[in-house]
Formats: structure tokens, C-alpha cells, sequence
């Protein structure tokens, strides 16, 4: 990913429901829901959508480092898994993720392995992101644009 920046949109569709449009991106739109009892799980949720960023990411970035090397492996297949638990205040927070990725070939078939194994995490845009943790800003703003609530 090249932008400097980039912007999403989000629509109410109902309860927790919810479309994400890819603003200037020749996306499609994406449906996310809540799960129940909450929302409708009619889609992924924040959550779930942080795991497969997460996971994604990782497999972009071994496989691109893979094949910098001449590599040609075959499929990757990655799980990952988010342990959800309770901050201090008792609010629900992802407070763990491990991704396993499952490399298609033999070991000893790809060259500089252990190179690639080293560094490719460091690429992972989203992984190093919230492994480190992200500057986040949040506005709440009427219907007139007029400022309800700045971020701290």
C-alpha cells in the first residue's frame, strides 16, 4: 500500500448493522453486524475484521518476502485466533492474537529462509501498527457539522 492516506465511510444500515464504503477505491462495499444477542450476525464484526487484518497482512507480507528471494511457494494458509478478555474497567478488549502461518513446501526448498523468517514481520504494515499501537482521533459531530465531542 502506497496512499499517504486513505478514508472510509460508514452507514447505519440498521441496529448494528452496518456498510463500510472504500472511499476513491474501486471496492466493494463491506457488510459488518455485531453478533447476538447485540446485532444480527449478519457479518463480521470489529473484532473479527482486526483478526483478519491481522492474518492478512502477515501472509502479504511473508508471501511478498518469500518470493523476493525466488521463491515460488505454493498456497499459504494462515489461522489465527483472538483471545477476548476484560481491561481493568471491565470493558471488552482484544487483548491477544497469534496467527500461525502454514508454509506449503518443505523448509529446506526455500532459499534464505531464515532471512525471510526474521524481517517479515517488520513489513506488516497492520501488525507493526497495532503491535505498537496507533494514534487514534475521534469526532463526534452533529448533523450541521458542529463539534460534539473531541478526542482527549
Amino acid at each position: 500500500m502506497s496512499e499517504a492516506s486513505f478514508s472510509i465511510t460508514i452507514e447505519q444500515e440498521s441496529d448494528y448493522a452496518f456498510r463500510v464504503i472504500f472511499d476513491d477505491a474501486n471496492l466493494p462495499d463491506l457488510h459488518t453486524d455485531e453478533p447476538a444477542p447485540l446485532g444480527g450476525d449478519s457479518g463480521p464484526n470489529p473484532s473479527r475484521l482486526l483478526l483478519a487484518a491481522v492474518a492478512n497482512c502477515l501472509s502479504a507480507s511473508l508471501l511478498f518476502a518469500l518470493r523476493k528471494f525466488h521463491n515460488a511457494p505454493g498456497r499459504l494458509v494462515t489461522h489465527a485466533t483472538a483471545t477476548m478478555g476484560r481491561n481493568a474497567e471491565r470493558r471488552l478488549r482484544v487483548e491477544r492474537i497469534e496467527a500461525t502461518v502454514t508454509l506449503p513446501d518443505e523448509p529446506a526448498s526455500y532459499q534464505q529462509l531464515d532471512r525471510i523468517l526474521a524481517q517479515f514481520e517488520q513489513f506488516c504494515v497492520v501488525t507493526e501498527s497495532v503491535r505498537h499501537g496507533v494514534e487514534i482521533e475521534v469526532n463526534v459531530v452533529g448533523p450541521a457539522g458542529q463539534h460534539l465531542h473531541p478526542s482527549a
